[in-house]
């Protein structure tokens, strides 16, 4: 995806793996919502099997990777869904719409692919700007060590079935 602002939306590949891990470390430095491994969170759920590579993305400009986004597989009941975590934006780079621009391709990618939803933990102030709402809304239910007013989700497509049960998230995620 080619964004007006100069930098381009594209699948993460190899060559990335070095600058996204640094990327994803710097960037949670200083987040309200971190554990301080996310930057390895993302080396183990690459080879995973919840791993869907095409929604794996970097912004870039020039050379310089400039924002990270994982979807990953998840289970509530027997229904498939998305996690979405992290998203990772230079902090010299924050607020200029990259984060934004991110989510909003990775869900564009993941209507293309058939997923109907997407979950996250994080800030309610922020996700809300892209529809993402209490998860029990939708049937997601939290466990018990998430907090569950951080816990959102999205309905991603106007054809998805309901969706009920607690979310199970990639075993490396370790929840």
């Amino acid at each position: 995806m080619d964004v007006s602002s100069g930098f381009v939306i594209r699948q993460e590949t190899p060559e990335d793996y070095e600058a996204v891990y640094e990327l994803v470390r710097s960037a949670f430095l200083t987040a309200e919502h971190r554990d301080g491994n996310e930057q390895d969170l993302v080396v183990a759920l690459r080879k995973g099997e919840a791993f869907i590579p095409q929604l794996s993305l970097v912004a870039q400009e020039g050379e310089e990777i400039l924002g990270y986004v994982l979807f990953t597989r998840a289970w509530a009941g027997e229904k498939p869904l998305l996690a979405l975590a992290p998203l990772a934006v230079s902090p010299k780079r924050q607020r200029q719409g990259i984060g934004s621009a991110l989510v909003r391709e990775g869900h564009r990618i993941a209507r293309e692919l058939g997923y109907g939803y997407a979950a996250v933990l994080g800030s309610t102030e922020y996700y809300a700007r892209f529809g993402y709402a209490a998860a029990g809304r939708h049937g997601i239910q939290v466990p018990p060590e998430i907090p569950p007013e951080n816990f959102m989700a999205i309905r991603l497509r106007e054809d998805a079935g309901p969706i009920e049960g607690t979310i199970v998230y990639a075993r490396e995620f370790g929840i």
